[in-house]
């Protein structure tokens, strides 16, 4: 082989090899990135707000006693069904019974006091009245002196005999007082329902209410025919709930049910946390809410642990997108001082410069995808109401999270194999 043919030889070699180089390196410079192709579909969206809490009764009492004494009969028991008025405990009435005897015979002794004050004002007022019949008739028989004497002793009368009358009211008021001691021994029912907690046994101390409230709460009836739940919302959603919302309910007890509900109510005031010292707590602001249950199980409890799901809005066959689709990107075309957008909802806070607009990655029929500013509205569990940017049927990477968020404008992209068998067998399928 001659020197010139070796040089030959070798330049086709070496070209070969760069231009190899060269396609490698174009190849792995357009590669696409994989990801999760989907079409803008119609769909029913159901804006939700979901707290949890726990199963009320709406109407419960906590019976309590205004005497301290000694238990001597307790007659219901924990779980029964009690009617308004109905007998259920009585405190030791003993001392109360003493104290209502001793009131009624000092009642009826200041009542004899009272009849006799009354008789001597009567016999003061006629002995002035002779005496001033006398002086008309005889002038120098009865002097102005004596006149004074007795008209004294008259007023005497009188004032003994209003207070005599003071004495038998005062009497009368603590009679009234002692009674009702009294009858505060004997507990009733104050309204009809199922004793939910009782906290005493027979034989123990109530003490009265006013000490110690917890402590003093002998037991609970609720009336269980009309249930609630109470749960805490936070401050950033509680806004988008009004009274009559609707309400999906799952209560632990109860697996794999679901319970319809309406809200009854929404607090004004938020709910702090309380540190052991009493001292609010910095932690996050939350507002209670009720939901009254529109078919509660009849087994259901006090204090059930519950789950609601409230429906602050609904749309009807909108176009609509993954939430996971949706991404931010800097708008370079736009220097303006406005609400900096953050996905679904603007943040409090300004900015002088480029505004970050909020959009999907739309693929096109060369697998190229192409970022386009997407306004939407209420969002579902899992998708967004689309307002305006998009079409029907038009296709958008709808996944995953980490390459939606590092996909760049303009790049190929291709479907996931998993997306690819799943779209086959929807077409054969249909």
């Amino acid at each position: 082989m001659t020197k010139r043919k070796k040089l030959y030889i070798g330049g086709g070699i070496g070209l070969l090899v760069v231009l190899g180089a060269v396609g490698a390196f174009a190849a792995g410079g357009d590669k696409a990135t994989t990801v999760r192709i989907e079409p803008v579909e119609r769909r029913d969206i159901v804006e939700s707000v979901t707290a949890s809490g726990q199963v009320e009764p709406r109407t419960k009492v906590d019976i309590s006693a205004d005497i301290t004494g000694r238990i001597v009969r307790l007659a219901v028991q924990e779980g029964q069904e009690v009617t308004r008025g109905q007998f259920l405990l009585q405190i030791d009435p003993s001392q109360f019974q003493a104290a209502a005897e001793r009131a009624a015979a000092a009642l009826a002794n200041a009542r004899s006091q009272s009849q006799q004050s009354q008789v001597n004002l009567a016999q003061a007022q006629r002995n002035y009245a002779r005496m001033e019949e006398l002086k008309r008739a005889h002038p120098t028989l009865i002097s102005d002196e004596q006149i004074e004497q007795v008209r004294t002793q008259m007023e005497l009368a009188q004032a003994a005999a209003q207070s005599a009358r003071f004495t038998v009211e005062q009497s009368a008021a603590s009679l009234r007082d002692a009674q009702s001691s009294l009858a505060k021994t004997t507990l009733v029912a104050p309204m009809s329902g199922k004793v939910t907690r009782l906290r005493v046994e027979e034989g123990e101390t109530a003490i009265m209410g006013t000490l110690n409230k917890e402590a003093a709460t002998l037991l609970t009836i609720s009336d269980m025919s009309v249930l609630q739940t109470r749960v805490k919302v936070d401050e950033t959603d509680v806004s988008r709930i009004a009274l009559g919302d609707s309400a999906e309910v799952e209560i632990d007890a109860f697996p794999d049910t679901t319970f319809l509900g309406r809200v009854v109510r929404v607090s004004q005031s938020s709910v702090r946390a309380v540190s052991p010292t009493g001292q609010a707590t910095e932690q996050a602001i939350d507002y209670e809410v009720l939901i009254e249950l529109l078919n509660p199980p009849p087994l259901t409890r006090p204090d059930f642990s519950a789950t609601a799901k409230i429906v602050t809005d609904r749309r009807t066959n909108v176009l609509s997108i993954p939430i996971i689709a949706l991404t931010v990107r800097e708008d370079s075309a736009s220097r303006v001082e406005d609400t900096v957008v953050t996905l679904g909802r603007p943040a409090p806070r300004r900015q002088v410069g480029r505004r970050d607009v909020e959009g999907v990655f739309v693929v096109d029929a060369d697998d190229k995808a192409t970022f386009r500013p997407v306004r939407v509205g209420i969002a579902g569990d899992r998708y967004f109401e689309v307002v305006s940017g998009l079409g029907e049927q038009d296709r958008i990477v709808a996944g995953t999270y980490q390459a939606i968020r590092e996909l760049k404008d303009g790049a190929r992209v291709r479907q996931t194999q998993e997306a690819q068998g799943t779209a086959t067998a929807t077409a054969k399928s249909s």
